[in-house]
């Protein structure tokens, strides 16, 4: 049986395709819309955006994304595992604060998102 051989093009291109294929989205994450990886676990809205938390195995991650992206203003995130210190993104942003992630394998966690003076919180979700 005689075996085909790609072309030297081909051999050539194969690599560059290959550096492709890690950017491509994978169905199921958030990573590019969000910065968080895993799967959107809880969506919380308010008047003037949403608080996203998703979950992996071990770890939760959460965002605040405002609705009217483009006025800088005060958004902030907070997240906290059952037993853990809470960790929080605050600062004067245009579309979003956070990504911040917890390890939480097997524990509930709890997020709070802000912007402006309106703010949602969850109360504890994941257990």
């Amino acid at each position: 049986m005689r075996r085909r051989r790609l072309p030297l093009v081909g051999l050539l291109v194969l690599p560059l395709l290959g550096g492709l294929v890690p950017v491509l989205a994978v169905p199921g994450t958030a990573q590019a819309a969000s910065g968080c990886s895993g799967r959107p676990a809880k969506t919380v809205e308010f008047s003037t955006g949403e608080l996203r938390v998703y979950k992996s195995r071990a770890h939760a991650c959460a965002v605040t994304v405002a609705k009217k992206p483009g006025k800088r203003r005060t958004m902030s995130v907070t997240l906290q595992a059952r037993g853990g210190r809470a960790v929080s993104d605050k600062g004067s942003y245009t579309k979003m604060a956070g990504p911040v992630t917890v390890n939480a394998l097997n524990r509930c966690v709890r997020a709070t998102g802000a912007i402006g003076k309106k703010s949602v919180s969850t109360g504890w979700i994941l257990c």
